[in-house]
């Protein structure tokens, strides 16, 4: 993976004018790789399973669909509490929302109508594959969906009272389980084992993101952690998070639940060490986190494609 050189321009009406590139844009379709990886890891966590690639091409699209209708449902709800037009620090297109609202390409009408239609698409796909694998595949869709839901949309705003990074998590675990429960039709605890260093990967994505959009978060009153916590107090979480995913794996090898060859994957951990050093000296400064932004998000993605393909060739 390459690091870019260059910050996209935001969007604009004249540069989005075909329906088609802004409907797809709207999803920020360059970060829905993530949904990708967890869904090869949790096909990888089946293996002794019989593998059908017809259900494995529908998952992908689902699990993506799903992510992209997270995506545009939040920057909905980021743009009701303001948070998005007042960030001013914002390290686009890392953080700050999509900006198509702010900018005019969509309304907020718009940006609601297209995560409720994305959503829609999700559930019926999804009722076909419950009717296909079984019914333990509807409990593992609903929570992901009001999970994705909940995260920003009110009453209940989980990442504004501090459990954005559980949201994520969750989430982002749901999807490994959910791959590994369609090849395989029936639960297992391999995944969600197995899921859970990647998923806490993926969480500190969400966590060093936030630090770009403290300072307009706590004006819209979006209290997560990095809004609650000073600067170089909040970088401490994200090592944290990062040394749980460590240790989880580690454990899952000297358990049993791993091969050996799985400490491969913690050759993710180098990108995620040289941003962890980055945000511990720049944490109040906003502007020259952007590398750090980008190793964070090349790690969550290195580990679970590694890891994968140590199950596969052992």
């Amino acid at each position: 993976m390459t690091l870019a050189k260059s910050v996209p321009l935001e969007p604009t009406p004249d540069a989005l004018a075909n329906p088609v590139k802004r409907y797809l844009l709207a999803t920020r379709p360059a970060f829905l790789t993530i949904a990708l990886a967890g869904c090869l890891l949790g096909f990888a966590t089946a293996l002794e399973a019989a593998f059908s690639w017809p259900l494995a091409l529908l998952t992908l699209f689902l699990a993506v669909a799903a992510q992209a209708g997270v995506n545009v449902f939040n920057d909905y709800y980021d743009h009701l509490n303001g948070t998005d037009a007042a960030n001013v620090d914002r390290l686009f297109p890392f953080t700050g929302g999509s900006r198509f609202i702010q900018n005019g390409v969509m309304s907020p009408r718009q940006t609601l109508f297209y995560a409720l239609i994305l959503f829609a698409g999700v559930i019926a796909g999804g009722l076909w594959l419950i009717d296909t694998r079984g019914a333990g595949l509807f409990w593992i869709g609903l929570a992901g969906l009001l999970i994705g839901w909940a995260y920003s949309a009110p009453p209940l705003k989980l990442n504004s009272r501090g459990l954005g990074e559980a949201c994520v998590a969750a989430g982002f675990l749901l999807i490994v389980a959910g791959a590994d429960f369609v090849q395989r039709g029936a639960f297992s605890l391999a995944p969600w084992l197995i899921g859970l260093p990647y998923a806490l990967l993926v969480t500190n994505i969400l966590y060093i993101n936030q630090f770009p959009d403290r300072n307009a978060d706590i004006q819209a009153g979006k209290l997560h952690w990095v809004a609650r916590l000073e600067p170089a107090v909040a970088a401490r979480g994200y090592w944290l998070i990062l040394a749980a995913s460590v240790l989880v794996l580690l454990w899952l090898v000297a358990s049993g639940w791993l091969p050996t060859p799985a400490l491969l994957s913690l050759l993710a951990v180098l990108p995620a060490l040289k941003a962890g050093r980055i945000l511990s000296r720049h944490a109040g400064e906003p502007a020259r986190l952007a590398p750090a932004l980008q190793m964070t998000i090349v790690a969550a993605h290195l580990q679970p494609v590694l890891l994968g393909l140590a199950l596969a060739l052992g």
